[in-house]
């Protein structure tokens, strides 16, 4: 009977907890959220905005998450660079109040508060593709990485932790926390994204054209990227084309001035691409197809916008 008692006035606790604290007061008050809170504590400027803005969703790295990050290798160019420390934490601040239950099994891109243009040249913020898989809460970042929200919730009752495990949100007075069990990846520059995802044929056809500093430059772009095999299936009129012809080829491979995430786009749909040329969208099936190319791998999020890697 004693410890049901003390199982009620936890919950009885938490839910007057989350209804009245601030958001320092909510990380100090939960084991999963004191590693956060440890971030936080070099950039009180951070802490201050954040503390008093309205309507937001903060993505919170588990304690158990960001420990595993200072022990790495990662830990060492974290502390030689403070801008890059401050952009991951932006990052994880959503704009907009998303409790787990408004997420749905439909991608939705998310602004964040990241904004500054040496990692981002997307107009109104970074995104997140938040999506709700196999009865879980999932944020898709930078070179496709993701994170699942932690389901259980740690709530600090004196000396003692008493754990809740039918809640995902920790709301605070400006919005929600959720905890999630790893930090989010920046999305990089379209370059190092090409290389990441293998997509090494065309990082060398932007290389010959002379493209590659280009690319990464422009703001607001949608690339549709042919992934190797496109290229490999017309192998044989590569060596006949110039740099030029090169260059005509690719730039009609993007769109720039508008990111274009699968979410958005829709069934005859025409986009203007950089060489002053149109592609057409269809939906088929539910798989979307550009020109007739086939999108194999959609919404890979890069620093300036997205990249779908398509079949041809």
């Amino acid at each position: 009977m004693q410890l049901k008692h003390l199982v009620l006035g936890a919950f009885a606790a938490f839910a007057l907890a989350q209804e009245a604290q601030d958001l320092n007061a909510t990380l100090s008050s939960n084991n999963a959220t004191q590693g956060l809170l440890t971030l936080l504590g070099a950039y009180p400027d951070l802490v201050e905005t954040l503390g008093t803005a309205q309507n937001i969703t903060i993505l919170a790295p588990s304690t158990e998450a960001v420990n595993a990050i200072l022990e790495s290798d990662m830990a060492a160019a974290l502390q030689a660079d403070p801008g890059l420390v401050r952009a991951i934490l932006t990052y994880h601040v959503l704009n907009g109040t998303y409790p787990a239950s408004a997420i749905m099994n439909m991608s939705t891109f998310v602004p964040t508060l990241l904004t500054n243009e040496t990692y981002t040249n997307v107009t109104g913020g970074q995104v997140v593709n938040a999506v709700a898989l196999n009865g879980s809460v999932q944020f898709f970042s930078g070179l496709q990485a993701n994170v699942t929200v932690v389901q259980p919730v740690s709530l600090m009752i004196g000396n003692s932790a008493i754990r809740l495990t039918q809640a995902q949100d920790l709301n605070f007075t400006g919005g929600v926390i959720h905890v999630i069990d790893s930090l989010l990846t920046l999305p990089q520059n379209v370059t190092a994204t090409a290389i990441a995802a293998n997509l090494t044929s065309l990082a060398g056809a932007l290389t010959e054209a002379d493209l590659l500093q280009a690319v990464n430059d422009l703001s607001d772009v949608t690339i549709f990227a042919p992934n190797n095999a496109a290229f490999q299936s017309i192998g044989s009129a590569l060596p006949n084309l110039t740099a030029e012809d090169i260059s005509n080829i690719l730039t009609y491979h993007v769109v720039n001035g508008t990111v274009g995430y699968s979410s958005t786009l829709m069934d005859n749909m025409t986009l203007p691409t950089l060489n002053g040329g149109n592609v057409t969208i269809n939906i088929q099936n539910g798989s979307v197809f550009v020109n007739g190319a086939q999108v194999v791998v959609p919404d890979v999020l890069v620093a300036n916008g997205v990249i779908h890697v398509i079949d041809k």
